[in-house]
């Protein structure tokens, strides 16, 4: 009797408990049927940018319906800084795990992606996790550590500090920088002709610390400088897929200065000359799609700004 009578008690409680938590449960029960589950959603880190550009463009939801969708669910959680991002795939987006196995496999797809993004979020690694279930998760590793990350912003900060004053214009401010980092800078030839070099030229720390770098080098460091000035601002590669050439590729920076996107290529503007005398142009200083065409005009056809206009979209003109 005694054990009949607990167990009443047990099952009344439960019922109890399932009436009080009826809307919880039914919530749960609905996100599971749907193969919706809830999206936790960090704050981004002091660098992602709250920008949006013609190819990609930040995440509302984080919930996909599409391939664009995934393209800018990966931009946000890159320009966030996250390491880890799990997000699902609705089961009215039958393709959503077939599209994000082919972008996840897209090696110059995501270096593209990867260009949209403040330079301390571009990543060296993207792991890809898809499950069956519809669950990915996204594992990123950075290509700047913490330490550097400060080494670099005190170091621009400093730059800057020396070498504009407030009664410049935008296109003098952004010049005399182009100017200082040219004056400052060798291009590191050994790891452009052999691939290996003992300073790390392909990162602003080594154009800083060892002032060698290479087009990538130059790229962020003029990224970062032009952020911290306040300047909307992307990289743009060219990869070897766009190039007739056996090339590694290259990159530079697009910068948006009155009302218009244009080009600075510094590493252009700063040759390897056989004379060994350091020069310093501006064939590459702030021009337009025209301008940059008629720049690689020469002796030798220069090839490697014949850029993706599918991608960079703000150059579609």
């Amino acid at each position: 009797m005694k054990n009949n009578f607990g167990l009443a008690i047990l099952c009344c409680t439960l019922i109890l408990l399932c009436v009080f938590n009826i809307d919880a449960i039914s919530d749960k029960l609905v996100k599971l049927l749907d193969n919706n589950p809830e999206v936790v959603i960090l704050p981004g880190n002091e660098y992602s940018k709250d920008k949006n550009y013609e190819f990609v463009s930040l995440s509302k939801d984080y919930i996909p319906y599409s391939y664009n969708d995934l393209l800018n669910i990966l931009y946000s959680a890159i320009n966030n800084g996250w390491e880890q991002f799990t997000f699902y795939c609705p089961s009215e987006y039958t393709d959503c795990l077939k599209d994000m196995e082919e972008i996840s496999n897209d090696s110059l797809l995501l270096t593209h992606l990867n260009n949209f993004v403040h330079p301390f979020n571009s990543f060296t690694n993207l792991k890809t996790s898809i499950s069956e279930s519809g669950e990915i998760n996204l594992t990123i590793s950075y290509l700047y550590t913490e330490e550097e990350e400060q080494y670099i912003i005190t170091e621009i900060k400093k730059i800057i500090e020396d070498q504009v004053t407030n009664n410049l214009s935008d296109y003098d401010k952004i010049k005399v920088l182009h100017d200082y980092i040219i004056n400052n800078t060798k291009y590191d030839v050994t790891r452009n002709e052999t691939g290996t070099s003992d300073i790390a030229s392909f990162k602003a720390t080594g154009l800083l610390k060892e002032h060698v770098a290479t087009c990538n080098g130059y790229s962020d460091t003029f990224a970062i400088i032009l952020s911290e000035l306040g300047y909307d601002n992307y990289k743009i590669a060219t990869t070897p897929e766009e190039i007739s050439y056996k090339s590694t590729g290259h990159v530079w920076n697009a910068v948006y200065i009155d009302n218009k996107w244009v080009h600075v290529d510094l590493t252009w503007d700063d040759p390897v000359s056989k004379d060994n005398i350091d020069y310093l142009y501006h064939k590459y200083f702030l021009v337009n799609n025209e301008e940059m065409a008629e720049a690689d005009k020469g002796e030798v056809k220069i090839e490697e700004h014949n850029f993706n206009k599918s991608i960079y979209i703000e150059f579609n003109n």
